[in-house]
């Protein structure tokens, strides 16, 4: 990883920092507690509160020929991680952003992290529409009207040159409850560190060991990059402890009684486009996860300052072999490679 990439990672702060971790939790979660007659009816009342239609044509995306399904069919689904603690859950930023491609032929997943500063050209944001960070677009299409999530996906199909066939938004705090509601996870710590807590800003302290930790301590457990430690006890093989923990401890027996308890945290804190026919095929195609087989692709750039505004610069030939990857996996036809990225030269 170069320099610059570092030098990026370095400035990222407390927002970004949960990365892919946060959406394959909720993906997770929203899967274990889909199952059983009383988990239906819970968790179809908390949709029912956070169903989002993007109001497309055919209910597909435009870059999409022909319906797809879960069963079937190689499907992406772009997660969405939105700060929106500090504005009272009003005109929020879409600060994690993942691009998630399941197929139920391979049990294969694959993640692209696209971060947050990226330079694109956001379109249909009326007056705003222009280049801008790639996570504004959610706020701007809140703003115009236009629909928040709505104009995020189109503004990462462009991205990618790929369709967006789903995708699921939750904030921060349904990750910390969520971890809270399951009566936290058990995780072997291999070497101490310290992390500071973003809610009180006072220092979590982890020592090596089997610990079980809180929703808070858990955030600032895979959030964790800036210490000397990291280098050998990397934020990528933390993250990878936690979602083992954390499946560990969905599927205990106890957890088909906190339902009811998931199901509100999820309902007062996600928005989706999955309707329970979808849940159900997820549950059916990926309990078991231990098979399923995670792959990270990397979306390499530079941090670069422009017009005295710091973004992130896709290198474009990497960009152009994630999106020819990303595309060879959902089976798409050849097509010349079109972005929005803003490539400064």
């Amino acid at each position: 990883m170069g320099t610059s990439r570092m030098a990026l990672k370095r400035k990222n702060k407390k927002k970004k920092a949960l990365r892919w971790i946060i959406g394959s939790s909720i993906v997770l979660l929203l899967v274990t507690i889909s199952y059983g007659a009383f988990a239906f009816f819970k968790v179809k009342s908390a949709l029912d509160h956070s169903t989002v239609n993007l109001k497309r044509e055919n209910n597909r995306s435009e870059l999409r020929k022909e319906d797809v399904t879960f069963s079937k069919d190689p499907v992406s689904i772009l997660l969405l991680g939105i700060e929106d603690y500090s504005s009272k859950k009003k005109d929020g930023r879409a600060d994690t952003q993942i691009v998630l491609t399941l197929d139920p032929n391979t049990k294969e997943m694959n993640m692209v992290t696209i971060p947050r500063d990226t330079r694109v050209k956001i379109e249909n944001a009326g007056e705003y529409t222009g280049i801008h960070k790639i996570n504004s677009a959610y706020t701007y299409g809140d703003i115009t009207g236009y629909g928040a999530a709505k104009l995020q996906v189109e503004t990462t199909e462009k991205l990618l040159n790929i369709p967006i066939d789903h995708f699921i938004a939750v904030n921060f705090e349904a990750f910390r409850d969520t971890v809270d509601a399951l009566g936290g996870v058990t995780i072997d710590i291999k070497e101490g560190f310290w992390e500071k807590n973003i809610y009180d800003n006072k220092k979590i302290i982890f020592k090596k060991g089997k610990a079980k930790l809180s929703g808070e301590e858990a955030l600032a457990f895979v959030r964790m990059r800036k210490r000397s430690v990291d280098v050998t006890y990397s934020r990528d093989e933390r993250q990878r402890q936690f979602l083992k923990a954390t499946i560990d401890q969905a599927m205990t027996a106890g957890t088909i009684f906190k339902v009811g308890q998931l199901s509100d945290i999820l309902g007062k804190n996600i928005e989706t486009d999955l309707s329970m026919d979808d849940l159900y095929t997820l549950q059916k195609q990926y309990s078991n996860l231990k098979s399923l087989s995670i792959n990270s692709i990397e979306m390499k750039g530079v941090d670069q300052r422009v017009d005295n505004i710091d973004y992130y610069i896709p290198e474009e030939k990497n960009l152009y072999e994630v999106s020819k990857t990303l595309r060879n996996v959902l089976k798409l036809d050849k097509s010349k490679f079109v972005t929005n990225a803003d490539i400064v030269q």
